[in-house]
């Protein structure tokens, strides 16, 4: 059964970089739809960045194109969000996500709840 667990968050300035990880365990992510998705009190579920599972499509929502990059290292069984220019509002907790099923990757990333979830990790971007 696979899982994952996210680390990487943390406290940054305006402008400034993290890099968030999910390790996965228990099955290979090669075989998933993977994404970050994050949550702020009060609004619903952002799903920030996904991939399809042959990696050949990549969603970004609005938000977060051109600064965040999501990537899939197969061999160390991780994904990564790198996270660029970041500003107050992109502050909340980030939750990786793994799914085996696969239709439309704009609906997976804002619609679907994926399978599997890790934990989260806080980010928070203040000066």
């Amino acid at each position: 059964q696979l899982q994952l667990v996210e680390s990487g968050g943390g406290l940054v300035q305006p402008g400034g970089s993290l890099r968030l990880s999910c390790a996965a365990s228990g099955n290979n992510l090669r075989y998933y739809v993977i994404g970050w998705f994050r949550q702020v009190p009060g609004k619903e579920r952002e799903g920030v960045a996904c991939i399809s599972s042959n990696d050949d499509e990549i969603y970004y929502a609005d938000s977060v194109k051109g600064r965040f990059t999501i990537t899939r290292d197969t061999a160390k069984n991780m994904m990564y969000l790198q996270m660029n220019n970041l500003q107050p509002e992109d502050t909340g907790t980030y939750y990786c996500g793994a799914d085996p099923y696969e239709v439309s990757l704009r609906y997976m990333c804002t619609q679907r709840n994926f399978e599997v979830r890790g934990q989260g990790t806080q980010v928070t971007v203040s000066s």
